[in-house]
């Protein structure tokens, strides 16, 4: 059995696990998760903990139970403190608004990039150059800080661009006459 699904799911207080044939719903104080089910991994509740094992004795259910777990465990950790991605604008001119759901960016282009949140994701700049955002879904949330980052990815030269708060860019050396 897998070493990650050994390990049992601790509920937290405010937390309710609905185990159906085709879904799980997770569903705590900040909103609610769902999942497809895979027939191929038991998920059972005992008291206040949640068991993953291998409907079989198969080497892809055994890698998917521990696969499965880690996923629930990240639901349950969402819908119970959420999840959270900041990233840090640089460069001249770079500038971060919200405005309801989108997300307006002042890139250094001719025109603003606007960035629509999708259902789930609440986004914030405390400053200008700050971009936080946040949701209960992880995987959700890390799309969304990839996908804000991609407008203007940092330039090795000088730095300048949207990189994640605690990302390091290495600076490379100009060419020297």
């Amino acid at each position: 059995m897998s070493r990650v699904a050994k390990n049992p799911i601790i509920l937290p207080s405010g937390v309710e696990v609905t185990l159906g044939r085709e879904k799980i719903f997770v569903k705590g104080p900040l909103g609610f998760i769902e999942m497809d089910a895979n027939p191929a991994v038991k998920i059972e509740k005992e008291g206040t903990s949640l068991l993953c094992s291998p409907s079989d004795g198969s080497v892809s259910a055994n890698t998917l139970s521990g696969t499965i777990r880690a996923i629930l465990a990240n639901m349950v950790t969402g819908v119970s403190q959420g999840f959270e991605r900041k990233l840090v604008l640089h460069g001249t001119g770079y500038r971060a608004q919200v405005q309801g759901d989108t997300l307006n960016l002042m890139l250094g282009f001719s025109h603003p990039v606007v960035y629509k949140m999708p259902v789930g994701i609440k986004c914030e700049t405390p400053s200008q150059t700050e971009i936080l955002i946040k949701g209960v879904d992880k995987q959700l949330v890390g799309q969304v800080a990839a996908d804000v980052r991609a407008y203007r990815k940092p330039e090795p030269y000088k730095g300048k661009g949207v990189r994640y708060f605690d990302e390091v860019i290495i600076l490379k050396e100009t060419k020297k006459k």
